[in-house]
């Protein structure tokens, strides 16, 4: 998941040579092909302008003032005429670009994002590995509406992580270690995969993976985190320096329905940010307010 507190940065560096040798991470991890690696650097995101260009409407740009065929006057206006007050043609109307101007929104990866998905949980399965896809591509397959911009999240168990990582190299998928001991890293369609042992600091337990829910993403059926772990593992990576509420919250409004709602307020009882997330939700009428109690 893009999670939020523990979201690992993305590298879309192209690898280099394979070491003849075998690498071992900072959490023991030996990879095949010595791919595995210490503080990555960390790349631009794909389709982010790295410099060379020149913003919409400056000077000399198509629609820019200075434009030829569409001279500008004296209040920087287009003129509506030359010298003797005679009217001047505009040139030819440029085609706006797909969803407002160049520049200001992401691109949508979330076709990209899910075949990365389906294909890494199509090695999990047939390699037996258990495993619940989380974070915002399992809202998505709760129907969640998002336009998926970020990684792939998968929980797995900790003891899994070196036969995982050694399945998805075999299978021609890049695979790395971070820094970060809670997760390994994979790359597929260009797309960052998260393979993640502890969820906002609480490890992925073989209890959390069978109350997954088994649902088509894409048209390819996998495990799912259910409705109640997966906010239970947004609240929790809430904190100081992490409360996004408006990322979570059309999860909580399309999902209220699901999620054991008194479970949550127990487990995160005490925790500032988890409270003023649920409070937030009570006065907006998502959920029921906490009875008060005499």
């Amino acid at each position: 998941m893009r999670n939020h507190s523990q979201d690992a940065t993305r590298s879309d560096g192209p690898p280099g040579p394979d070491d003849p040798t075998r690498s071992t991470g900072p959490l023991g991890l030996r990879l095949a092909g010595g791919r595995a690696v210490e503080g990555e650097p960390h790349d631009a995101l794909p389709g982010t302008p790295t410099g060379g260009t020149t913003p919409a409407g400056a000077p000399g740009t198509p629609g820019g003032p200075g434009t030829p065929g569409r001279p500008t006057g004296a209040e920087g206006g287009t003129a509506g005429g030359g010298a003797e007050g005679a009217a001047v043609p505009a040139g030819p109307a440029l085609p706006a670009a797909p969803g407002g101007p160049a520049g200001s929104h992401p691109p949508d990866r979330t076709q990209a994002i899910l075949e990365a998905t389906k294909q890494v949980a199509a090695l999990l399965k047939g390699a037996g590995h258990p495993f619940a896809l989380a974070g915002s591509v399992a809202a998505y397959a709760h129907g969640v509406p998002k336009s998926l911009q970020h990684d792939t999240d998968f929980a797995i168990l900790r003891e899994d992580a070196q036969a995982i990582a050694q399945d998805l190299e075999a299978a021609g998928i890049q695979v790395r270690v971070p820094p970060e001991d809670w997760l390994i890293k994979a790359r597929s369609h260009g797309e960052e995969i998260d393979l993640i042992f502890e969820l906002a600091r609480h490890p992925v337990t073989r209890d959390l993976l069978d109350r997954a829910h088994t649902l088509p993403v894409d048209s390819v059926r996998m495990p799912v985190l259910a409705p109640t772990d997966l906010v239970g593992s947004l609240l929790a990576a809430f904190s100081e320096h992490h409360c996004d509420f408006g990322a979570v919250l059309p999860i909580a409004r399309t999902l209220r329905e699901k999620i054991d709602w008194d479970l949550l307020r127990r487990e995160n009882e005490g925790s500032p940010m988890p409270e003023a997330f649920l409070y937030l939700l009570e006065r907006l009428n998502v959920i029921e307010p906490r009875e008060a109690t005499p």
